[in-house]
């Protein structure tokens, strides 16, 4: 849309120049379609531009992977196939393209909106936020006096479209660690509808000490992370039951996508797939991901690139 408020837009990445009234401008495909950013209805006057930063979309080394804020989603979807990983032991690589898919945006969107941005929205649905949460990434925050901070992802989000940055902050970039990467993973996805928002994503990894780390996104206002060591790991009751003690019913979203009982409902029931897929699979790991979700037609049936689809649409509709 229009932003008719907007007086000047300058191009920057110094948070000393930001003041009231000002707004990050990154690939805008939120900030333009809302007029303004979530949560916030004071009229804008000047956007701050990202758009010339030059920072390395991604960065890859030993400990890991760093995404630039303004790494788009594009970038991302290409990373676990280019030369930049070659090598790389990392299952972790598996959940990128499910996540960016998960968008079930035009490659309009792709090519232009930028994995900071969908974290910083912070809406309850935001993939990168269920990627980078998931494989315990953290976001490196600019402050406006030369100060600088580091916070986990998965405490980054603090409600539906609340972060814990505060005026004028500026997220840098987001440090996914080797560990997390090194881990085999599962990850599973419902919307009620074709092609539709998220409803539940979580994400499950089965860590090199043997502990299982659980990620539920998109179900819940904000993430929430529940972590089993590798002489406590539950059974599908024992999970259950983790998940009811860490998620009150008032955590769970409600909006259109899906209502407070039904997410809760599909919360417990991909959790114990997740359960069953990473702890009752033979130890070697050996098949692909099993990727559920309603982004690929019902029929399909042959494994995508690292990726075995199973199409549950039909399912969940039912149960809903």
């Amino acid at each position: 849309m229009d932003m008719n408020t907007i007086e000047s837009v300058v191009p920057t990445t110094d948070p000393g120049q930001w003041r009231e009234g000002d707004a990050w401008l990154a690939g805008g495909t939120v900030l333009f379609s809302y007029g303004s950013p979530v949560g916030s209805e004071e009229p804008l006057k000047r956007l701050l531009d990202l758009g010339q930063a030059g920072w390395p979309a991604v960065t890859v080394s030993d400990s890991g992977i760093e995404l630039a804020a303004t790494c788009t989603v594009a970038e991302l979807y290409a990373l676990p196939v280019s030369d930049a990983v070659a090598g790389r032991n990392w299952p972790g690589l598996d959940v990128f393209r499910p996540c960016c898919d998960s968008f079930v945006a035009s490659f309009k969107v792709w090519n232009m909106s930028t994995v900071g941005g969908n974290v910083c929205t912070s809406l309850p649905a935001g993939p990168m936020i269920s990627l980078c949460a998931g494989l315990d990434a953290r976001a490196t925050i600019l402050g406006r006096h030369g100060s600088s901070r580091t916070v986990p992802v998965v405490e980054f989000v603090t409600g539906d479209g609340k972060n814990c940055l505060a005026p004028g902050e500026l997220l840098r970039s987001i440090q996914l660690p080797a560990s997390a990467l090194s881990a085999r993973v599962a990850f599973r996805r419902l919307s009620l509808s074709n092609l539709g928002r998220s409803g539940a994503l979580l994400i499950g990894r089965l860590d090199a000490d043997g502990g299982l780390v659980l990620t539920v996104t998109a179900a819940t206002k904000r993430p929430v992370q529940l972590r089993f060591a590798a002489a406590d790991l539950p059974d599908a009751e024992q999970l259950a039951a983790a998940v009811e003690r860490s998620i009150p019913t008032e955590l769970y979203h409600d909006d259109i996508h899906g209502l407070p009982e039904w997410r809760h409902d599909m919360t417990i029931r991909l959790a114990e797939e997740i359960r069953a897929e990473l702890l009752d699979a033979p130890a070697s790991g050996g098949g692909p991901l099993v990727v559920s979700g309603d982004f690929w037609p019902p029929h399909a049936t042959s494994p995508q690139p690292s990726t075995q689809v199973r199409s549950t649409n039909t399912e969940q509709q039912k149960e809903a």
